[in-house]
């Protein structure tokens, strides 16, 4: 039964993480907050947990966004090797470079201050309710902007200034999908635009952070120790952030942003007094 208990626990924190990945509610905080409320921080060993789900979120977004990456992919490569090049290959290279552009602070300050966000924020679920209203307010000021860039409107500068908003969202509370996009709009985007590069610069950061981790995964020999409930963990992270994210597209599409500030609010504010 004890077994059970623990099987189940494990493809609930990955149906969690999963569903709170896509969407602009912070995951990671919300994954703070549950250790705290249930007692797991002992179980969930270090960022391991975390990289493993979010690695399942991963898949999720590739399989969403998979006929962009496959456009950008082949354009992208056809545009390095053809002499005649269209305007759609250069369009789409540009947006391949400004993609890598656009990870560079996460990953810059990702390798520099993982481990102090880890130590001063890691465990602190009053910090995390502070940091969700603070996205819940960034929510609330883009609620009706509609944004007038499109994909071939935008610039290096502005693709810095969203990577910049990725790289805040290292903080606990502050959601990395909300960062992106209230970051986007405020300067313009359209929401399609905002929405896409949001998710597309989540991959080279996702996986940055995985292949970064196999060392510790296999130190902690986590794959083997607690295969089965990690393969839930991760199976069910797959499934909820598939669609979660479908819906979240579904939402922004429909202007109902709000909905996830009066969230935040609430979950914030509730988090901030009593954990």
């Amino acid at each position: 039964m004890e077994k059970l208990y623990e099987l189940l626990q494990f493809l609930f924190l990955g149906l969690f993480q999963g569903f709170t990945e896509p969407i602009p509610i912070s995951s990671s905080g919300h994954l703070v907050m549950v250790k705290e409320i249930f007692g797991l921080s002992g179980q969930l060993q270090g960022l391991t947990f975390e990289v493993l789900v979010n690695f399942g979120s991963l898949i999720a977004v590739l399989i969403v966004y998979r006929k962009d990456l496959i456009r950008l992919i082949v354009n992208g490569t056809g545009y390095l090797l053809s002499k005649n090049r269209s305007e759609v290959q250069k369009d789409d290279f540009r947006f391949i470079l400004y993609l890598i552009i656009g990870t560079i602070p996460a990953g810059v300050l990702g390798i520099l201050l993982e481990d102090w966000i880890e130590a001063t924020f890691g465990n602190t679920a009053s910090f995390v309710g502070l940091m969700l209203i603070i996205t819940g307010l960034a929510l609330w000021v883009i609620r009706n902007l509609k944004g007038y860039k499109g994909d071939r409107e935008i610039g290096w500068k502005e693709v810095l200034i969203v990577g910049l908003a990725q790289a805040v969202a290292l903080i606990p509370g502050i959601s990395r999908s909300g960062a992106t996009i209230v970051a986007a709009m405020l300067i313009g985007w359209k929401q399609a635009t905002a929405l896409r590069f949001s998710f597309l610069l989540f991959i080279p950061v996702s996986l940055g952070t995985v292949v970064m981790s196999i060392g510790e995964l296999i130190e902690l020999g986590v794959l083997s120790n607690n295969f089965i409930p990690y393969a839930l963990a991760f199976l069910g992270s797959v499934v909820a952030s598939y669609f979660a994210l479908l819906w979240f597209m579904n939402i922004m599409a429909k202007g109902n942003l709000k909905y996830f500030s009066f969230y935040c609010f609430i979950v914030g504010a509730l988090a901030f007094i009593f954990l």
